[in-house]
């Protein structure tokens, strides 16, 4: 009898209709991963935040349709990531379920379908390759509170290194160079969600992981190239981690260079993706008279990132947890693959 595989994609969510967008943020800031304040003043500004954002967003989300495209990319994820790992499992059932943090399917809804697949196994696969505590760590926080069953689990902390994940974004890079005219010095800006600095300072090993994967990404096959670090989606007046893509680009165009921007920590195209970079950033570079700008897409279901998922799944099914050490910085101590 074939042995049942649940493999849980996580990601963060989106609205899926104007009428969602107040009640998907809400969410968003209700999460005590975000907002650190106790109850009920969490809730409280958590609903203060909302609904005084929630018409902007509004019109964020108005410029790709009214909704966010995360839900339908994801799903193709996950269905890309089935026949991979169809194809290294064959004496095994594989489904692989969606767990949204902040909007449908929320995670006690996957959390109800997976016990009725009634699986041996399940593998927990957080689709941000860098950990933070406040994106990976609250996903995974949710899972083990909500999944009880006694089963065998396992769970994918980070894969800032994962070679599929890095081949992805070289190739997806070197199209993205080819289409910059001839003779225009070029810089690659390298955009990664913001976070706050105190967070960085009590630990979070995410800026340290951007850092990493970009070194990959750069190697030998794109060592040739200027390349920068910066964050983008910075929210409230606290100090956030730095240059801002903004910074970076303006400090481009006093350069004159062309520039690729590559959203190094998004591995489905959403409003900061589509939008920010699409089109406010685009329309910022080209009032700067920045010669050229392309942006790289994210990896989505580039055949090297689905067969390196599909690997890394299947390294933690058969290894040891001694094995399995998520890559951190000195600062950051716990370890989320078990």
């Amino acid at each position: 009898m074939k042995q049942k595989i649940a493999i849980i994609l996580q990601n963060l969510g989106g609205p899926d209709s104007p009428e969602a967008v107040r009640p998907f943020l809400y969410n968003l800031f209700a999460d005590p991963a975000i907002l650190t304040y106790t109850s009920p003043f969490r809730q409280l500004l958590a609903w203060l935040i909302s609904s005084l954002r929630y018409q902007k967003a509004k019109k964020i989300y108005e410029k790709i349709g009214g909704k966010s495209p995360l839900l339908e990319n994801t799903n193709l994820q996950a269905q890309a990531l089935k026949i991979s790992l169809e194809k290294l499992l064959p004496e095994s059932i594989v489904e692989v379920f969606l767990a949204m943090r902040y909007w449908h399917p929320f995670t006690h809804e996957t959390v109800q379908k997976v016990k009725e697949f009634k699986p041996e196994k399940v593998v927990v696969l957080p689709l941000y390759p860098q950990f933070s505590t406040t994106t990976s760590a609250s996903s995974l926080k949710l899972w083990q509170k909500l999944f009880k069953e006694k089963i065998s689990q396992k769970t994918v902390c980070c894969y800032p290194v994962e070679p599929g994940f890095i081949k992805a974004y070289q190739d997806l890079i070197v199209q993205e160079i080819a289409k910059v005219p001839e003779n225009l010095p070029l810089r690659l800006l390298f955009s990664a969600h913001g976070l706050p600095q105190k967070i960085v300072d009590q630990g979070d090993p995410y800026a340290f992981q951007v850092e990493q994967s970009v070194a990959s990404i750069m190697g030998r096959t794109l060592s040739t190239y200027e390349h920068q670090i910066c964050y983008q989606s910075k929210v409230g007046p606290l100090q956030w981690l730095g240059p801002s893509l903004e910074q970076s680009i303006e400090e481009a165009a006093k350069d004159k260079k062309a520039i690729i921007v590559v959203p190094v920590s998004f591995v489905s195209e959403h409003s900061e993706t589509l939008v920010e970079l699409d089109i406010d950033f685009k329309e910022r570079a080209k009032s700067l008279g920045i010669p050229y700008y392309g942006r790289v897409p994210a990896v989505s279901t580039h055949p090297d990132f689905i067969n390196g998922l599909a690997h890394l799944t299947l390294k933690y099914l058969t290894e040891t947890v001694s094995d399995l050490k998520p890559i951190c910085n000195g600062n950051y101590e716990k370890c989320w693959c078990r």
